[in-house]
């Protein structure tokens, strides 16, 4: 019996942190917003660029079919999460397009062509394989380099940030999103015993982490009014 009620409480917990993360993943989706203000109100895309989007995309779309049950049992709030995560990418893109001049446009449009057709060699590839834990671990591996290859994009803000000892360009609300979203599907990961969710948003959350500490290190010297963010990665 109390391992019956064991198992009960950490598959509440689990489904718990995986809500939580999908929540938090919002902070992650809205936050290219005022960027696309600024783009709207200008009618221009100025030199903003279009591909991290196209990586958020290519990173939602292998995600989500890892959590599928035709990939692995268990994992709906994966797909929920990044179901979101490349309907949001998707309408980023449009906009975009929308905006851009004739050589960014023609680019952006070849980047999701081939964003499309990557994804279609990868599920139909992945559904040719008919061993199932070999094909989870496939799409699995696939969706771990995606996520970490994801997270590390901040780096560069994070170098920036201690080059100039400012925090303009790293936004608090972004830094914590990226936190909080990491920590819950780490916890969700590390709950199911799945390493190829646990693995990459271990590591976003440590990565997380240290934005914050920065930002709270290097806060009082930054200016009270920030520019338009540097972001490159979603959940």
């Amino acid at each position: 019996m109390s391992l019956f009620v064991a198992y009960n409480i950490c598959e509440d917990g689990k489904d718990a942190v995986g809500i939580a993360g999908n929540i938090f993943a919002f902070g992650l989706f809205l936050s290219p917003i005022p960027t696309f203000r600024r783009i709207i109100r200008n009618g221009s895309t100025e030199m903003f660029s279009g591909l991290p989007y196209i990586y958020s995309l290519i990173n939602c779309l292998i995600c989500l079919w890892y959590g599928t049950p035709l990939i692995s049992p268990d994992n709906l709030l994966i797909t929920t999460v990044n179901s979101i995560g490349a309907a949001f990418q998707l309408l980023y893109i449009i906009l975009f397009l929308m905006y851009a001049e004739s050589a960014k446009k023609v680019r952006m449009l070849g980047l999701l062509l081939a964003v499309f057709g990557i994804f279609a060699i990868i599920l139909v590839g992945s559904l040719q394989v008919g061993d199932s834990n070999t094909r989870r671990m496939f799409v699995g591996f696939l969706s771990c380099a995606s996520l970490i290859s994801m997270f590390a994009s901040p780096l560069f803000v994070i170098n920036l940030v201690i080059r100039t000892k400012s925090v303009e360009f790293m936004p608090f609300y972004l830094s914590l999103s990226t936190f909080l979203m990491s920590a819950s599907f780490f916890l969700y990961g590390f709950l199911s015993d799945d390493a190829f969710v646990y693995v990459p948003n271990g590591i976003g959350s440590l990565l997380g982490l240290i934005q914050l500490v920065l930002y709270f290190n290097y806060n009082r010297s930054s200016s009270e009014d920030s520019r338009e963010p540097l972001i490159l990665s979603y959940a």
